[in-house]
């Protein structure tokens, strides 16, 4: 089977993440890659000038911060995608939910099926949020609903979902109609609309920063000394000795909370019929993997450390909305080549169609956090969060 062909707007998006996420990753390259370098420097000073306007504006009180009169618990960062953000949302969402907290998650839902932005700007009509989930119930889709509210919805009963890109009005929604009293905001660092009650944000101890520079030259959303916002920091996928990271997050944030965590592979389970399978059945194993994801060297390499040969990797773009040939294609590389498996993530997992036959096993690795150091700070801002001293 022919490959099918990632569209020309991934290819670009591959080749600039390649560019600008690590530091180093720039040099060496043709006059042209330099040209194209320094025209994103010149955008992202552009877009460094509008972060700074744009919060001048919020700290003035001419850009209003909406409060909810709840508790809302911002989950973010200041990087662009793979943090680990969804598994740490999912960890205090189901702490919360356990400690008797009617729990809703806000998300924008990033590259769902949406009308065209033209349709969006030229009609009145103001329609309800989205819910994903009411707490009892899936109800959406990851097509409809997006990528990681369907997930999150999947793996947390009890706690509602909603999405919507204005999240005052979802906060107001589930507040009003789902009865919920604590409010979970998904990527919001940047979200300035609704006022946080608590500012948690998370940096990547392999990749903190990229190259230092902002979007579209970096991978930064905006300046690193913003970190002073930060009530808790989780520094996420570490391994081994994290102290320059520390020290570089103290530079900018000397009284935030920091909790070490990993992002610690759980189960396999089969895409298709969710028949769940030991960790220990990849030892010795050769596998293939399938991913769309921001960083997906982690996810490949965790398949490594479990025991199992990776033979051939095939990448998407980030959020990348699979189709049926993609997908066949994949398996039956994977079959040609005598591989035991496909492998993918969980979060691309749901954005897999439905195959009636497979000509070889599909999987996803489940992921959840484990918290390696500073869980009783973890566990006083859940008292905060539940007004206990």
């Amino acid at each position: 089977m022919r490959k099918a062909r990632q569209s020309g707007i991934e290819r670009i998006e591959n080749q600039l993440v390649k560019l600008i996420q690590e530091k180093g990753a720039d040099q060496g390259h043709s006059w042209g890659i330099g040209l194209l370098l320094a025209v994103l420097k010149g955008i992202s000073c552009i877009f460094a000038a509008i972060v700074a306007l744009r919060y001048f504006l919020y700290r003035a009180g001419l850009m209003r911060r909406h409060p909810l009169g709840i508790q809302v618990i911002s989950i973010g960062n200041v990087t662009a995608g793979g943090t680990g953000k969804t598994p740490v949302t999912e960890i205090f969402a189901r702490t919360l939910a356990a400690e008797g907290r009617k729990v809703a998650i806000l998300s924008r839902g990033y590259r769902r099926k949406e009308a065209p932005w033209w349709h969006r700007m030229f009609t009145q009509v103001i329609s309800p949020p989205l819910v994903v989930s009411d707490g009892k119930r899936v109800l959406l889709d990851s097509a409809m609903g997006g990528d990681e509210p369907y997930m999150l919805a999947a793996n947390l009963p009890g706690v509602a979902v909603v999405v919507d890109r204005d999240r005052v009005k979802a906060g107001r929604y589930a507040i009003k109609r789902l009865g919920c009293d604590t409010i979970i905001l998904d990527d919001g660092f940047q979200y300035q609309k609704l006022k946080h009650s608590i500012e948690v944000v998370l940096v990547d101890s392999t990749n903190p920063f990229g190259n230092g520079n902002l979007l579209p030259r970096g991978i930064l959303r905006e300046p690193v000394r913003h970190l002073k916002r930060a009530d808790i920091i989780f520094l996420t996928k570490c391994r081994g000795d994290t102290g320059r990271v520390v020290e570089e997050i103290r530079k900018y944030n000397r009284t935030a909370e920091i909790v070490e965590c990993t992002h610690q592979p759980k189960s396999l389970k089969d895409v298709w019929s969710r028949e769940e399978f030991p960790l220990s059945w990849l030892e010795g194993k050769t596998v293939c993997t399938l991913s769309g994801i921001a960083s997906p060297k982690g996810f490949e390499n965790s398949l490594r450390h479990l025991g199992a040969k990776v033979v051939w990797c095939e990448r998407y773009a980030d959020h990348h909305r699979y189709d049926s040939s993609e997908i066949l294609y994949a398996l039956n590389r994977t079959a040609d080549m005598g591989a035991d498996a496909l492998v993918t993530t969980e979060k691309d997992a749901v954005r897999f169609p439905r195959l009636e036959t497979s000509p070889v096993r599909c999987l996803y690795l489940r992921i959840a956090i484990e918290i390696l150091k500073g869980g009783e700070s973890f566990r006083e801002i859940i008292n905060r969060i539940c007004f206990r001293s």
